[in-house]
């Protein structure tokens, strides 16, 4: 099964040097990973891509890829997240993402679609930049991670924030897309 998207080709990732299947949506994320790499400032090694995420809402279960997860000084500090479309939509998840991809809070989270950027303040969700002009560089995003306190996220608020995701990027999506993955119902409630 090959999914809903157009596969174009090959082509090889910026950051890990993999060969993936070359998409529109996958052109979108090699750009912005090129953008971190050649005008943010950012060396490979602080670029995650497509970094699992399992979210849980009751007995569901599922599986999402975070676009990137950037790290400084051996924190993350900023979580992007790629999807086609309206970005306000893809805010709330977003966050919920920033507050489950570690133990603490992660101070920045950005939503795209290839074209526009938002991005926002991971504990209060408010848009602090738009553009990819406003993308934190390296140093800047560095300042924010000395700058903040990390602070970790409640077991219940991570269990509200699981359901979040579930419901934004799991639940309702087309059962083609080979980018989520539906696991087997848990026993818990």
């Amino acid at each position: 099964m090959t999914g809903h998207h157009l596969i174009l080709g090959e082509l090889t990732d910026a950051v890990t040097g993999e060969v993936l299947a070359d998409s529109h949506d996958e052109r979108y994320r090699q750009k912005v990973a090129r953008i971190l790499l050649s005008e943010k400032g950012y060396v490979k090694a602080e670029i995650t891509p497509r970094v699992p995420l399992t979210a849980i809402a009751g007995k569901r279960r599922g599986k999402i890829r975070v676009a990137f997860a950037v790290s400084v000084d051996g924190r993350i500090g900023m979580i992007i997240q790629y999807g086609p479309g309206s970005l306000v939509t893809r805010h709330r998840p977003a966050l919920a993402m920033s507050r489950l991809l570690a133990d603490y809070q992660i101070p920045v989270a950005v939503v795209t679609n290839g074209e526009d950027v938002d991005v926002l303040d991971g504990f209060s969700g408010n848009i602090v930049g738009r553009g990819f002009d406003a993308l934190p560089a390296r140093e800047a995003l560095g300042k924010i991670v000395a700058g903040s306190a990390f602070t970790p996220i409640s077991p219940r608020r991570a269990d509200l924030e699981s359901r979040i995701v579930y419901c934004y990027e799991i639940d309702g999506s087309c059962p083609c897309d080979t980018d989520i993955c539906r696991l087997d119902e848990t026993d818990e409630d």
